[in-house]
């Protein structure tokens, strides 16, 4: 039974090990993510016109999708609209690279994309995600009400067949 024990706590104190060993790599690890990602926000004139303009197209799509989220067929045009978007996101990035000193004051559009798909394609696809949960959740209440109709059609035709 010792043995058992000195075992057990000799697994518990490997695992404490483990845990405090990840914790502390996961600690140390998202520090540089998170600086690049300062340095990539301060970098950023967020007082030109387009970027707010682009801001707002984001957030009136938004408003858009909470406001339709009863009227299913709005909502998969806006779906496939929003993944249209991030579809076109790299053909986007390449046009905006070249015609960027007529609407912008500096060049954000770097050759992998990594400007657009933040501001661009990361809200489409935030947006098409809260209209996939959407959808499974019309969906799913559209499960339940028919199954509650079916039973209901069923309980009628057992009666109907006892009188």
């Amino acid at each position: 039974m010792e043995e058992l024990k000195s075992a057990v706590n000799d697994h518990m104190d490997q695992m404490a090990d483990l845990v405090e060993k990840l914790t502390v790599e996961l600690r140390s690890g998202l520090r540089p993510a998170y600086d690049n990602f300062i340095g990539f926000f301060h970098a950023i004139d967020w007082t030109e016109p387009w970027l707010m303009c682009l801001m707002l197209f984001h957030v009136v799509l938004l408003l858009v999708t909470i406001i339709s989220r009863k009227n299913t067929n709005f909502q998969m045009c806006l779906f496939l609209l929003a993944l249209a978007g991030v579809y076109l996101a790299e053909k986007l990035n390449s046009f905006l690279r070249e015609n960027w000193q007529s609407f912008a004051g500096q060049n954000y559009f770097d050759p992998r994309g990594l400007f657009l798909s933040v501001l661009w394609s990361g809200p489409l696809l935030v947006i098409a995600i809260i209209i996939l949960v959407n959808t499974l959740f019309s969906l799913c209440y559209l499960i339940v009400k028919w199954k509650k109709a079916e039973l209901r059609h069923r309980a009628r035709l057992s009666r109907n067949k006892e009188d």
